[in-house]
């Protein structure tokens, strides 16, 4: 089944003309036959739960475990949800080998991460890999699990699940908004393997193109943090998707000046930006451009397709994104659409 989600209505064609432009194909876009794609879930299958950055109560989860068990999966809850280290889902300690468990239980198929915060960049480096390689199964997570997303593209070419958590499932399902819904639904979707398409209206500062290629991202403030370390993300030749929350403008244009000057932006396939939930100005430190322009000022130079307030962040309409595989993007002059491109497995 194909998800497509329609924001708000069009902006007016005249407005849309404006910035047409002219834009071009990046020359190398990466369509790489080496990922490894993990085996998409069946029924009767495991989804092991963890929580490797902030304490969430088992209370919370509860919704996340009845739905996805009414989708006919097993839930495995590991032993880092419940527990507490002021902050985190209990110490470094605790949370790594939670999450080392996952990785190395055979009968887990895929792992939710139960919800974001901070602390995985704490343990990275404490996990060992090399029976997730052998035997790959999905991360599902966003936010702060962005480091999980970034070191598995980086080090191991795997395929993961950029989507809302445990934290994010509503408590009562019949009263459910309808966009928590279809963003939930997308995560099960995702699993099952089947293809995806997600839309957002045109905005004047997207410059139109149609690309094909790997699609790769996250949160921008991680992103940025893991720029020069064994997580560090691969960008060249890839559709790239950002998003961040409670920042301020000049630390997002920070933030992309770092990009920008490490070569992330350079030889991109083309650039999704999704939900920027900003802190307010402070009176009198009003920095005097607002996040299009932002963005707009560090890609002028470059020919790639770019959208804006695509439904992927930490907001509502945030639909699941299977990282390292090929998706379709098309900027248009009325709609913007990425599509998943099918593979079997």
């Amino acid at each position: 089944m194909n998800r497509k989600y329609f924001l708000s209505s069009l902006l007016t064609a005249g407005a849309a003309l404006t910035s047409m432009g002219s834009w071009a194909t990046p020359v190398s876009p990466t369509i790489n036959s080496s990922l490894k794609v993990p085996p998409f879930l069946k029924p009767g299958d495991t989804i092991g739960i963890c929580s490797p950055s902030g304490f969430i109560s088992l209370a919370d989860i509860a919704p996340a475990v009845q739905l996805m068990e009414s989708w006919g999966y097993r839930v495995l809850i590991g032993s880092s949800p419940g527990q507490q280290d002021f902050i985190y889902g209990g110490t470094d300690l605790q949370r790594a080998k939670d999450l080392q468990q996952m990785l190395d239980d055979p009968e887990v198929k895929a792992i939710m991460c139960a919800r974001g915060g901070y602390g995985v960049v704490r343990i990275i480096d404490q996990l060992d890999f090399s029976g997730f390689k052998k035997k790959p199964k999905w991360i599902i997570g966003f936010s702060d699990i962005t480091v999980l997303h970034c070191h598995i593209s980086r080090n191991f070419n795997i395929a993961t699940l950029h989507s809302k958590m445990c934290n994010s499932f509503p408590k009562d399902w019949t009263k459910a908004e309808p966009v928590q819904i279809e963003t939930i639904l997308s995560i099960r979707q995702a699993l099952a393997g089947e293809e995806s398409v997600f839309s957002a209206p045109f905005n004047p500062f997207n410059r139109l193109g149609v690309v094909t290629a790997e699609l790769v991202g996250g949160n921008l403030s991680i992103i940025e943090t893991l720029a020069g370390t064994a997580s560090d993300l691969k960008t060249k030749g890839r559709i790239l998707f950002i998003e961040d929350v409670d920042e301020s403008l000049y630390r997002i244009d920070r933030m992309l000046w770092n990009l920008k000057r490490t070569g992330k932006l350079d030889n991109l396939a083309g650039l999704v930006v999704g939900g920027f939930k900003l802190k307010p100005d402070e009176p009198g430190e009003e920095f005097g451009r607002d996040l299009y322009e932002i963005v707009n000022s560090q890609v002028k130079d470059f020919n790639y397709p770019v959208c804006y307030d695509f439904p992927v962040g930490h907001q509502k309409n945030n639909f699941a994104l299977k990282c390292g595989m090929v998706h379709k993007l098309e900027v248009g002059a009325q709609h913007t659409f990425l599509t998943s491109v099918r593979i079997s497995v």
